[in-house]
């Protein structure tokens, strides 16, 4: 029997409306949305009745009907779970509540290629104002991202304290201590918590994720899923997920103080922490994102500084032209190092990888170099090769210790200096098991 999930999603400016048809033939799915603001009550259903005559489905078709229930916008909120009861009221139908940052971890699951990060545990950090945000975590325990085991539920933070609280908290979560991938995605990430933010994450690889919003296609996705597992509620006990306990505080209480969530624990005792992990360079203090033009100064400065015959700017600008994978280290906005790896049908290149003198021997290259493979894989290329000086130990060590093995040798491939050249060893890593196992 097919199955009619309609959502509604309002935590937001955005105006979402989503239905999702599922049956022996698969999915489909219709979306619809308007930025605007006050006007999610009036635009809600006139946008879910288009959505129904698209799908050339009845109302008293609908299996259940999803929402994102917050944290968010208060307005938004009630206007999204009143009419959701509404028409499950109506229907006789379920209701399906989903958190809207859990929304958010499903839309940066679908944003990547890579296994790795699709497999992230994620942390997401949603503007809240008044320089507050709204944070939460999840680890997904589906390759299609629709089942997440949850880490951390909503709550309200000062935008400053986010890096302190989670140096506090998040090594308890299950599986957190040993390290991993951690992607942050949301829209309250801001330039200012990313630089306070790796530092005090432990021994995680963090990546900067996706800024988003919910959308109801998300939600829409989740409910889905939540309505297979029979997790729908009568209409009655529906309910928005506030986290915030008033809706603003007065001047007065803000210069006393407040602000954010009370149950949240007070952080400012421990600034001493915050401020001994900012103050210097640790080994995951730093974002790893794609390379853009606006980089590309900072980049041919640390080719320069560390290669005898380095590239120029107008060599990575070319690079970055002509498509190459190109990702920086980045910490506080300034620029640690860079890799770039060209891709060919069988196999991928890296070309260059390279870290800033004072931020060598601290994780940065290693990192890189595992972003690059990860990348490789979500390719499915076999195997990743570069080339190496025989006389530059460090760096064959390096690549040695790492799973590379010798390929073979380019002749009188570097330049050496007085019109001398000196050769290339071929290092390459198996990637994939069909490769490894070969």
């Amino acid at each position: 029997m097919d199955s009619h999930i309609l959502a509604l999603e309002t935590s937001s400016s955005r105006c979402g409306v989503a239905l999702l048809c599922a049956g022996a033939a698969g999915e489909r799915l219709y979306t619809a949305a308007h930025d605007t603001t006050g006007e999610h009550a009036e635009r809600l259903l006139p946008m879910a009745d288009e959505l129904l005559r698209q799908a050339g489905i009845e109302r008293t078709q609908l299996s259940a009907v999803g929402f994102g229930q917050g944290p968010g916008g208060f307005t938004g909120l009630r206007v999204a779970c009143a009419v959701a009861q509404g028409v499950a009221y109506a229907l006789g139908i379920p209701v399906l509540p989903i958190e809207s940052p859990l929304a958010l971890a499903l839309q940066d699951a679908q944003s990547c290629s890579a296994p790795d990060d699709i497999e992230a545990l994620r942390v997401i950090v949603q503007d809240a104002r008044m320089g507050e945000v709204y944070l939460s975590a999840y680890r997904p325990l589906a390759a299609d991202g629709r089942q997440w085991q949850p880490l951390q539920a909503p709550l309200l933070l000062n935008a400053g304290d986010v890096g302190l609280w989670l140096a506090g908290h998040a090594g308890a979560w299950e599986g957190a201590a040993a390290g991993g991938l951690l992607r942050v995605a949301g829209d309250g990430l801001l330039p200012e918590l990313e630089a306070a933010l790796p530092a005090c994450l432990g021994a995680w690889d963090v990546v900067a994720g996706a800024v988003l919003r919910p959308s109801a296609a998300a939600v829409a996705q989740l409910a889905l899923a939540a309505w297979r597992r029979g997790s729908g509620l009568v209409p009655e006990q529906a309910a928005p997920v506030y986290v915030r306990d008033k809706v603003a505080y007065t001047t007065l209480e803000r210069e006393q103080g407040l602000g954010g969530n009370p149950r949240a624990h007070p952080l400012r005792a421990a600034a001493g922490l915050a401020a001994g992990a900012q103050a210097g360079f640790s080994q995951a203090g730093f974002f790893i994102r794609p390379m853009t033009a606006a980089h590309l100064d900072e980049v041919a400065q640390i080719e320069s500084a560390v290669q005898s015959f380095p590239w120029t700017r107008g060599n990575f600008q070319d690079a970055l032209q002509a498509g190459y994978g190109a990702w920086v280290a980045q910490a506080g906005g300034r620029v640690l190092g860079f890799c770039l790896v060209m891709y060919a049908p069988d196999v991928a290149h890296l070309l260059l990888i390279a870290v800033t003198p004072e931020a060598q021997r601290k994780g940065v290259g290693a990192r890189l170099l595992r972003h690059c493979e990860r990348e490789a894989r979500a390719r499915e290329l076999p195997s990743l090769i570069l080339e190496v000086r025989p006389s530059n130990r460090n760096a064959l060590d390096f690549y040695l210790h790492r799973g590379f093995g010798r390929l073979s040798v380019r002749k009188g491939y570097y330049p050496a200096g007085r019109g001398e050249r000196e050769d290339a060893w071929v290092l390459s890593k198996a990637l994939l098991t069909e490769a490894l196992n070969a």
